[in-house]
């Protein structure tokens, strides 16, 4: 064993406090260093990456973090993270290690992170780096206030010690000073800058003279100014007592309507008080329907009322679920400013709606007259002509308005130019009746009016001349595009024909009917099923006049259109057919919107027939209507009946069946006798419009469904019953297999007495 001499110890003791004494000198300069290196920066941004590499070299770690507090938000924010990548972390400042060190204000040693159950590990999760120990500081201001706190991550050499944890209080201490002062600087740069954003904002806003677009740009800024989910604006309706809004940011273009009385908006309205509610579901002013509604969940309600420069409400703006956290009153105070910034253009806006509306709506209105209207200024130059007037006149836009009317109306027109002359005279009206109008060769018979234009300041405006035409041409159309398309009424009235008589002729009758109306329609109340029968006749319809088919009548929910008549087709059969097909592809689209938002999906039935039916205009002189009528006609409803008892969509009887020309997916389903006849009618269902998820195997069940037909004609109970449970077994939705293997079921257990004939009695109608 070695024995130092008291000398050489002595020595090495000095030399241990002389590094001591050096390193500390280090420190102490470095600690001296901090407050004048951070005095030299500008930005925050770049104080804390500077304080952030210093702590992390100082303490010989492979990063660090630096949180500040937002006071406002709860939560403590990180800008700069050292490493490959730099990332913004926001945690509440109650949470984690560094929350509790915030709230306690002191320094922490955690030697294993994921042992102490403060840590989040979402943020390793988010920035990808594992975290093994830790070092925590808080961050005291010169007043004693916890301004954030500094972190210091994986000691590279051996672990933190409670001198690492004073060197990096110190470090702290001596940042706080510029930290606060930083802090300050930002906030007042951020403040600035949210105030000429403000002002950018307001200009681009009460810029928009457009209602709508104001609307969107309101709340569009409005939600991103305050942080927030969601924005509605609401505008006081003095008609009707409500307030409505026509956008919400987030939820798409819709149209909300309640009294202006109810609810926070409500509140804030007939108040004319601000209303903030950190917790929306603890507020029994708060309707929670409308969440149910649309699936949003408020969590956070601001609402302010919006006052035009007169003192009058005429809104509220309501801003729902603030990022991280609730509305706070320098929230409330912008919104205010905000509000009572656009209220003069929300007034102007709604000026110019108003206005807007009125001149389409008289637009609007002189362009679906079937009458011609021309107007005239004071000069006698035409300023407008409405489509039913460029159509009568056979004239373009470019080719009359413009022109002086004594240059377009010459020659056969010539004398509506004295009309105008003496009208503009006299300023009375002049009704011309059965007049002729001869206008580049084409002749027109017309009822003429001209009649003065003057202000509601009974200033002379100008003139306008109304046309009527009365041709046999119009007339007729006018009566047949009742009935069917447009085009398919223009070759009629090419034909010359009388074709409103009284005729005999063969024809495809087509039925439809909506199943459990009667049920759908108690639900949903009578002003939406109105607009549900709209939208589904819209449709049928469209399916029609697509196959050349004529629409005979609407019987409650029920269609009734012919093929046929009154012009026939060599495939009028095969029209129908496709034609039922396309009804039910289109009602398949439409259900699926419908299920999309909660509603419940329309099924229907439709039969055809074919056969001699009369056709023709039916009626009192007071009323006519062109129809058909017959045998053939009560056929096909009851076979649209008959779709029920079958659990069919398309029923077709042999008469058509025999007719068709094309290939279609069709069985043979059963030999019927309808109500009020005694003679049986094979009937056939159409498969077309299924696909091979609504009908899985459907060759294969098929065959097995014709084996069960052929046995029940012939009495073979057994043998058809087996058939048709092969049937279902390929295809377990197959109602009409279903129903024949009851059917065998009952006959087997009581045979029917006599001679079978395998023919059902329908009694239904």
């Amino acid at each position: 064993m070695t024995h130092r001499s008291p000398r050489l110890r002595a020595a090495g003791r000095s030399a241990g406090t002389a590094a001591v004494q050096e390193r500390r000198l280090a420190q102490a300069e470095m600690l001296l260093a901090i407050p004048r290196k951070l005095a030299a920066i500008d930005s925050l941004d770049e104080i804390l990456e500077t304080l952030v590499k210093m702590t992390t070299m100082e303490l010989g770690a492979e990063r660090g973090s630096l949180f500040l507090n937002d006071g406002q938000a709860g939560e403590l924010f990180s800008i700069v993270a050292q490493g490959t990548s730099r990332r913004r972390i926001r945690i509440a400042n109650t949470t984690g290690i560094a929350g509790s060190v915030f709230h306690a204000g002191t320094g922490a040693i955690v030697h294993n992170v994921y042992k102490d159950g403060r840590f989040n590990r979402e943020i390793d999760q988010q920035t990808g780096f594992k975290t093994r120990c830790m070092i925590c500081a808080p961050i005291i201001s010169v007043k004693g206030e916890t301004m954030g706190v500094a972190q210091v991550l994986n000691k590279r050499k051996g672990r933190f010690t409670l001198e690492d944890l004073r060197l990096l209080e110190a470090m702290t201490t001596q940042a706080a000073v510029a930290l606060h002062g930083a802090q300050y600087v930002e906030k007042m740069r951020l403040s600035r800058e949210k105030e000429l954003e403000f002002l950018d904002v307001v200009a681009d806003v009460t810029s928009e003279i457009d209602l709508g677009t104001l609307l969107r740009k309101v709340m569009r800024e409005a939600t991103r100014m305050l942080s927030a989910e969601r924005s509605t604006l609401f505008l006081n309706d003095e008609k009707t007592g409500e307030l409505w809004s026509l956008v919400g940011e987030g939820i798409g273009a819709t149209q909300i309507r309640f009294p202006n009385h109810l609810g926070i908006g409500g509140a804030v309205f007939t108040t004319a008080k601000s209303v903030n509610i950190p917790h929306a579901y603890a507020d029994m002013r708060f309707n929670p329907s409308f969440d149910k509604k649309t699936g949003f969940f408020t969590r956070s309600i601001l609402c302010v009322p919006v006052i035009n420069k007169g003192g009058k409400i005429i809104g509220v703006t309501q801003v729902l679920n603030k990022h991280g956290g609730p509305f706070s009153g320098e929230d409330e105070s912008r919104l205010r400013a905000f509000t009572a910034q656009i209220a003069i253009a929300l007034e102007n806006a709604k000026l110019f709606a108003d206005v807007q509306n009125m001149k389409n709506y008289n637009e609007s209105m002189l362009q679906s007259m079937s009458n011609g209207v021309v107007t005239l200024d004071e000069e006698g130059k035409v300023v407008t002509c409405n489509a039913a007037g460029l159509r009568i006149l056979k004239a373009e836009p470019s080719g009359i308005v413009g022109r002086p009317v004594d240059a377009y109306f010459s020659n056969g027109a010539s004398w509506i130019v004295d009309k105008v002359r003496r009208v503009g005279e006299t300023q009375q009206a002049d009704v011309t009746m059965d007049a002729e109008l001869c206008l580049d060769h084409t002749k027109v018979s017309a009822n003429v009016t001209v009649l003065p234009l003057v202000s509601a300041a009974a200033k002379k405006l100008g003139t306008m001349i109304i046309i009527d035409d009365i041709s046999g041409e119009k007339r007729m159309k006018s009566t047949m595009a009742r009935y069917m398309d447009p085009t398919l009424a223009d070759q009629l009235l090419a034909g010359g024909e009388d074709l409103l008589g009284g005729k005999s002729t063969v024809a495809t009758v087509l039925f439809s009917d909506i199943r459990s109306f009667t049920t759908i329609s108690e639900e949903l109340g009578p002003q939406i099923t109105v607009g549900l029968l709209n939208k589904y006749f819209t449709l049928m319809v469209e399916c029609i006049q697509a196959e050349g088919g004529m629409l005979d009548k609407f019987i409650g929910d029920a269609i009734m259109a012919g093929f046929g008549i009154p012009i026939a087709h060599p495939d009028n059969e095969d029209r129908a057919i496709r034609c039922a097909v396309s009804m039910l592809a289109a009602l398949r689209v439409w259900n699926s919107q419908r299920t999309e938002v909660g509603r419940r999906p329309i099924e229907i039935g439709i039969g055809l027939n074919t056969d001699t039916v009369v056709s023709g205009n039916i009626g009192s002189p007071k009323r006519m209507d062109y129809t058909m009528i017959g045998d053939g006609v009560n056929l096909a409803a009851r076979l649209e009946t008959a779709c029920k008892q079958y659990g069919t969509r398309i029923l077709i009887s042999e008469n058509t069946y025999k007719r068709l020309k094309g290939t279609y997916r069709i069985r043979d389903i059963d030999d019927v006798v309808v109500k009020g006849k005694t003679k049986p009618v094979k009937i056939y269902e159409v498969l077309d419009h299924h696909s091979d998820e609504s009908f899985p195997n459907m060759m294969e069940a098929l065959g097995f469904f014709r084996e069960g037909r052929k046995a029940y004609a012939a009495g073979r109970w057994d043998d058809a019953a087996k058939a048709f449970k092969e049937a279902l077994r390929l295809n377990p939705d197959d109602r009409p297999a279903r129903l024949y293997v009851d059917r065998c079921g009952a006959l087997k257990s009581r045979p029917p007495e006599g001679s079978w004939t395998g023919v059902t009695v329908l009694s239904e109608k």
